[in-house]
């Protein structure tokens, strides 16, 4: 373990080319997003630098960037803190989705054909797979691909845009409690694929609206477990 609490290989490479603040902006909220640098964590310039092989000049760049987008708190005098994310801030993010997301499932089930449903049963396989094995990283890796993929297949872009705005936050707080999903998310999954197969808008609507409102019960429930 890391002196920041990083567990050892969480670090990602950086990738090359671009600006070196966005490359490590976009290291740092990965870690965020992925839980290796947990909520409510001190960020500390110089060892976040020394993790990525960079000066603090980019780590200090990319910490205020992220405390303008609601990722890092930066408190006088004592330094940056990954956001704890408030229980109705989770709740109004999650809301959303549901209603982003349900829209995604109707307008799939619309226009899917037979590639895009294949796709939609590879991605189920593999999440399938994760949960099998216990790898929580990679069920909610195939997680997030699953549902971008039914919003690539509903064909509308600014749904789309919309969705990616909240798509971090949504596997922020779905990395605690996709162990506790487990196989029902998947097997929910397997319920859209049916609906979206037998082009029924109204039940994708349906099953995908009742798949994210179990999500976000079981993120407020998380606490009481």
């Amino acid at each position: 373990m890391l002196s920041t609490g990083l567990p050892q290989g969480a670090v990602p490479k950086l990738e090359r080319p671009g600006p070196l603040r966005d490359r490590v902006y976009e290291a740092l909220l990965e870690l965020i997003t992925t839980r290796a640098l947990q909520p409510g964590q001190h960020l500390v310039e110089s060892e976040l630098a020394g993790h990525l092989g960079v000066s603090r000049q980019p780590v200090r760049e990319a910490l205020q960037r992220l405390n303008t987008e609601g990722w890092v708190d930066l408190r006088p005098a004592q330094g940056a803190f990954v956001h704890e994310p408030t229980e109705e801030e989770a709740d109004q993010l999650l809301t959303v989705r549901t209603l982003l997301e349900a829209e995604a499932a109707r307008l799939a089930a619309a226009a899917a054909g037979s590639a895009g449903i294949s796709a939609l049963e590879e991605l189920c396989a593999e999440g399938e797979r994760a949960v099998d094995a216990d790898d929580v990283d990679g069920a909610v890796a195939m997680n997030a691909r699953f549902h971008a993929k039914v919003m690539e297949l509903a064909g509308n872009a600014v749904l789309a845009e919309l969705a990616a705005q909240v798509d971090r936050r949504v596997r922020w707080y779905y990395t605690p409690v996709a162990r506790r999903r487990g196989h029902q998310s998947w097997i929910e999954h397997r319920e859209l694929i049916a609906a979206i197969s037998a082009r029924d808008e109204q039940r994708a609507t349906e099953v995908m609206r009742a798949h994210t409102e179990h999500t976000r019960r079981t993120y407020h429930a998380r606490q009481r477990a």
